[in-house]
């Protein structure tokens, strides 16, 4: 079961960079959203996908025909949190408030309620489990916000599945969608979305795909621009982790839909026989 998901974001929104950690800064660059989302709708028309998308509420604010002409295409939407903020980094109550906001701008446009969400950075982490019961109190049904090891911007190595699984939120239940672990010259490794995909040779990502009963993908429309500027202020490291594959990435992303199978999340649920999977009650 392979899960096409993008996070529909725009170029500069990179996690903790000070030249564009805040939105008033966001109108000194370049728009690149819409030319970048529609190249995404044109391909997955071609290729007779549908993806589910994590839309940023701000993006919804400012270009709300980028939701619109997703959701005419038939893709699935759900929200990313309204200004790519940290779960970690917010308190309760702001990121209660965030979701209600960021449901209400995307549910206007497509005139249909907002059941998924995802983190952005992943960044539900061990410490913020009162995120679930936000998120389940605010209707939201199915999360895909753990990264079940470690990384820099969150992480949940204790989390204790990288498959879909159901979270009971004192009775209430959330589909869990994890993202995937591959095992790899004995290293637990992630290769199926961002700089990851990217930075992989495009046999590598095969053979970890046909060795996976589940993969579920997180793609930025940065992922396939290569034209897109380096934004001030980065490290040689992070400018690499950032920009390195972008030339390639469009392409390797077309091989990949026409050797695999994907589906969106709302038929990833039916598919799956909730009855025998792991529970985690928080």
């Amino acid at each position: 079961m392979n899960i096409l998901t993008f996070d529909i974001e725009e170029w500069f929104h990179l996690l903790e960079l000070p030249a564009s950690c805040k939105p008033e800064l966001w109108g000194n660059f370049e728009q690149r959203i819409e030319a970048n989302t529609d190249k995404l709708i044109r391909l997955l028309d071609e290729k007779q996908v549908k993806a589910s998308c994590f839309v940023l509420g701000w993006v919804a604010k400012e270009y709300p025909g980028v939701v619109k002409r997703l959701a005419d295409a038939g893709h699935e939407l759900g929200i990313h949190s309204y200004d790519h903020s940290l779960v970690f980094m917010q308190s309760r109550r702001a990121f209660s408030e965030d979701i209600k906001r960021s449901c209400g701008l995307v549910s206007d446009i497509t005139g249909k309620p907002v059941t998924m969400f995802r983190a952005p950075g992943f960044s539900i982490v061990e410490s913020t489990l009162w995120a679930f019961e936000e998120l389940v109190a605010q209707g939201i049904t199915t999360d895909t916000s753990v990264f079940p090891a470690s990384r820099a911007h969150g992480g949940f190595p204790s989390f204790p599945t990288d498959k879909p699984c159901i979270i009971d939120v004192r009775g209430m239940k959330l589909y869990e969608f994890p993202l995937n672990t591959s095992s790899f010259l004995g290293t637990r490794m992630i290769f199926s979305g961002g700089g990851y995909f990217r930075l992989m040779p495009y046999p590598l990502i095969r053979r970890l795909s046909k060795q996976s009963n589940y993969v579920m993908t997180y793609f930025h429309p940065r992922d396939f621009d290569p034209g897109q500027k380096i934004l001030p202020g980065m490290t040689p490291y992070r400018i690499f982790k950032s920009y390195y594959g972008l030339k390639g990435s469009y392409n390797k992303l077309k091989h990949w839909l026409d050797e695999f199978e994907f589906i969106d999340l709302s038929t990833a649920i039916s598919r799956i026989d909730w009855d025998n999977v792991k529970v985690i009650r928080i």
